[in-house]
This record gives structure tokens, C-alpha cells and sequence, in this order.
């Protein structure tokens, strides 16, 4: 078996650090737990109350609540539809330019009172995240040998509970949360985008890519030799050969062509599943509205920005878990895993009895362990392995649109969710994670030590999809 080597880490850790963690730092930067008080005495977060002042100069009025929430909704969301761009086309190394100039449209927004600088900077990071987590998991299961392939293609999850994290403590009050700060608490993205623009050149391309789409076989000999530490390539040029020849006659594919391949449906299909499931689990309206579910769990106001940063913290520990149960114990997408990530319901926040808050905290936590330790980074992971070359990038595609769809339905949706159905928001999330769940575990095999072309021939041997929509009893008892 081949072994972790140096360059097959550090590529590995550059890749996670310059674009996932700015995915889980974007994700949970609008929601500084620092607030200002409006004239009512109302808390607000920074960025509402800087829209409303900057309404109110251009207008001569502010805006009414609901305006208020709309806005900022979309301020929430349209990095989802940013990502959902990003996701249909975008090279890795290219994006890191595109958060250095959303970076400066957010750290200038407030000199120049222009609100729609900060929605069109969070806009731009969304293109960048969608670029990043399409490439990433792309680059990093192709470069990964087989045995590894699980661990290293769950590590971007660790950097995003980390951008998470970062978010987080970077929000308190003594650090960036306080109101003057905020243009700088949402450019610090550049930072690690400019490291990772700076580093990644460093290292060559995926050997799978240069072998079977560019068929440069010295190209991909000597990336081999580099991360594999070892001489001895032989064996894996032959696997990505024998891919190669099994795609000769075979062009890259379509999302249309994919979509219409009968040969791949229950890949395809799995795919679609598992992105939309983890979407619609819920952790994104935790990430984006972490203070105001704790606020309606009635936590004091006081409490709030160190019961986030602390739920960060375990975030982090059971993002470490994941990775370490996945490669020791489980494949990547065992179904078991994404069982964790289903989320108990919140507790009702008008109750009387004080502790009840510190069950809701508790739910969240539940929540947000499970899911790091669970279904985190799998889609992505999943998508490289379920395909081969010729399918994968159409994959990704599907994958990827899926995701930011869903991602911006629930930033823009989950506020009035909440407002109309309260403690009970959550058993939708709940209701889909247990359908998502049993999916998994009647469809989706084993892939832990597999080649791609061993996962191909194990779906290959299935049932084809197509009766799915037939009235036999035998498809309804498999389903």
C-alpha cells in the first residue's frame, strides 16, 4: 500500500487551507455574534444596521423589518448563487483572484456607504467556494492512491469546521465583532487566498488528468514519483491506463449526456441524493443563523458570542473524528456515517423552564458533531470515486448546482421558515436526513480500497434504473 508522503500531504493541506476553509469562513461570517442596538434597544447585526443607517441617508427613512430581513437574506444567500456559477466552469488556481477583489469591495464598503458592494463581494467569494469545491475533491481524488483516498479527500472538511471556527473567534467582541470592524472581519478571505496563489504552482498537475485527457505519460510519470515518494509507479500507471483505454472511444461527457446515460443512473442518481440530503440536513442554517436560533432558544444575550465560538471548537474535534473513523474503521460514504448527521429537533423557546435553553445548545451541538463526523465532506469525495475520467467532470457539475441550489434555498428560506413555525423548523431537516440515510444504506456500496473502474463494474452489475418507474413487487421491495 502507498504511503502519506510529504508533497501528497502538503498539496493536500494548501488546497484545504486556501479554498475550504474560506468556504466555512463565508459561511459563518455574517453571523458575528457581536450586535449593535437599533433605537428600540433591539439587538442587530452589523451588517443590518449599516444597511439601515445607509438606507435611511440615501431615503430620509430606514427600512421596515421585513425589507431588512429580505435584504439581508439575500446578503446570506447570494454566495450560494455565486457558488452555483463557480460550480459550472472555473480553473483553482485563476480563483484566488477573485477573493482578493471581493476582499477589497467588502473592506471598502462602508467608507464608501455602498451596501451593494458587500452583497456583490459575498457574491464573488460564492463564485470562488464554487470553483473550490468542485476542483479540490476533483484534484485531490486523483492524485490520492487508493488506499488513501478516503483520508485526504476528507480533510477539506476539517478546514471548513476550521474556517468555521475562525469565523467565530474572529467575531467576538474583543476581536473584529465590533461594528467598526466588520468591513475587515469580512476581507480577511484574502489572507489565505493570496497564500494559496503564491504556493500552489509548486505542485504539478493530477497525473490521472495529465495520463488519460492530456496522454503525457512523462508528465504523469514524474507527478507519480513525486507524491508517491517511490520509484516504483508501475502498477498505478497501468490502473490509469487501463481507464484510459476503457475511455478511448468514449468523449467527456455532458451534464445533459450524463444525465441521459443509462449505463451510470444509479451513480448519477446517488450523486443527486446525497448533495441535496446534505444541504437540506439543516447545518447551513446553523452556520448562517447560529445567533438568532440561539437568541429564540432564549439564551442570554450575553452568552451567545461564546456558546458559538464553543460549538466551533467542537465542530473542529469532530471534523478531526471523521476522517480518522473513515479511514480506519469506514468507507467514506458508509451509511452509517451519514446517519450522525441527523438533527433532533430544536426545543421550543417559549418555555418556562431556563434549562430548556441549554437544551437547545445541546441540539445544535448534536447537530453540528454529527455532521462533521458524518456526511461533511462525502458528497464530494463520493462524486471522484462513483465515475470515471470521461463522466466525472459532468458529475461535479451536477453535484455541485445541486448544492449551491439547495444551499441558497435554505439562506434565503430558513428565516421566514422560522418565523412562521418556530421550534418546529427543524423536523423538515430531520425528515430528509432519515430519507437520505436509508437511500444510502440499501444503495450505495462500499467503495474503501476500490478503483474507480472496480466501483464502476460493482454499480455496472445493477439492476439498471429504469424499471424504478415499472409496478413490479419486486422494484417496490427493493426500494
Amino acid at each position: 500500500e502507498a504511503r502519506l508522503t510529504c508533497p501528497l500531504l502538503s498539496v493536500t493541506l494548501l488546497v484545504s487551507f486556501g479554498s475550504s476553509m474560506l468556504y466555512g469562513y463565508n459561511l459563518a461570517v455574517v453571523n458575528s455574534p457581536a450586535a449593535v442596538r437599533d433605537g428600540g434597544g433591539t439587538p442587530t447585526p452589523h451588517i443590518k444596521a449599516f444597511y439601515n443607517a445607509t438606507w435611511s441617508q440615501r431615503y430620509g427613512h430606514g427600512l421596515p423589518p421585513g425589507p431588512l430581513t429580505l435584504l439581508y437574506s439575500l446578503t446570506v444567500s447570494i454566495f450560494a448563487l455565486g457558488g452555483l456559477v463557480g460550480s459550472l466552469h472555473g480553473t483553482l488556481g485563476r480563483s484566488g483572484l477573485l477573493v482578493l477583489l471581493a476582499g477589497g469591495l467588502m473592506a471598502f464598503s462602508r467608507q464608501l456607504e455602498a451596501p451593494e458592494m458587500v452583497i456583490i463581494g459575498r457574491a464573488i467569494t460564492g463564485l470562488h467556494s464554487g470553483i473550490c469545491l468542485s476542483v479540490v475533491p476533483l484534484y485531490l481524488g486523483e492524485i490520492a492512491p487508493k488506499n488513501l483516498r478516503g483520508f485526504l479527500g476528507l480533510l477539506p472538511s476539517i478546514f471548513i469546521c476550521l474556517g468555521v471556527f475562525c469565523a467565530q473567534v474572529l467575531g467576538l467582541p474583543e476581536l473584529l465583532g465590533q461594528d467598526r470592524y466588520w468591513p475587515l472581519f469580512l476581507a480577511v478571505v484574502s489572507i489565505p487566498a493570496s497564500l494559496q496563489l503564491l504556493l500552489l504552482h509548486c505542485f504539478p498537475e493530477s497525473p490521472r488528468f495529465l495520463l488519460i485527457e492530456r496522454n503525457d505519460i512523462c508528465g504523469a510519470t514524474e507527478a507519480l514519483h513525486r507524491f508517491l515518494g517511490t520509484s516504483d509507479v508501475q502498477e498505478v500507471l497501468e490502473e490509469m491506463k487501463e481507464e484510459q483505454r476503457s475511455l478511448s472511444s468514449v468523449q467527456t461527457v455532458s451534464v445533459w449526456q450524463l444525465l441521459r446515460d443509462r449505463s451510470v443512473r444509479w451513480q448519477t442518481l446517488s450523486v443527486a441524493v446525497v448533495n441535496v440530503g446534505m444541504q437540506l440536513s439543516g447545518i447551513d442554517a446553523i452556520w448562517f443563523y447560529t445567533n438568532t436560533i440561539f437568541k429564540n432558544a432564549g439564551l442570554p444575550e450575553s452568552q451567545i458570542p461564546y456558546t458559538t465560538v464553543g460549538t466551533g471548537a467542537i465542530e473542529v474535534v469532530a471534523g478531526l473524528i471523521g476522517p480518522s473513523l473513515s479511514w480506519l474503521c469506514f468507507a467514506p460514504n458508509h451509511p452509517y456515517l451519514f446517519c450522525t448527521g441527523v438533527p433532533p429537533p430544536r426545543v421550543p423557546p417559549q418555555t418556562a423552564l431556563p434549562w430548556t435553553r441549554y437544551v437547545a445548545v445541546a441540539c445544535v451541538v448534536g447537530i453540528i458533531a454529527g455532521f462533521c463526523m458524518g456526511p461533511a465532506g462525502v458528497p464530494f469525495l463520493m462524486t471522484a470515486e462513483l465515475f470515471t475520467q470521461s463522466h466525472r467532470s459532468a458529475a461535479y457539475v451536477l453535484g455541485g448546482s445541486l448544492n449551491w441550489l439547495c444551499n441558497f434555498t435554505v439562506g434565503f428560506v430558513f428565516p421566514f421558515l422560522q418565523m412562521s413555525t418556530g421550534a418546529f423548523s427543524y423536523l423538515v431537516f430531520c425528515g430528509v436526513c432519515l430519507l437520505v440515510a436509508l437511500y444510502v444504506y440499501l444503495i450505495v456500496p462500499e467503495t474503501k480500497n476500490k478503483t474507480f473502474m472496480e466501483i464502476s463494474r460493482v454499480f455496472a452489475a445493477r439492476q439498471p434504473l429504469a424499471p424504478l418507474w415499472d409496478d413490479t413487487a419486486t422494484t417496490r421491495g427493493r426500494l
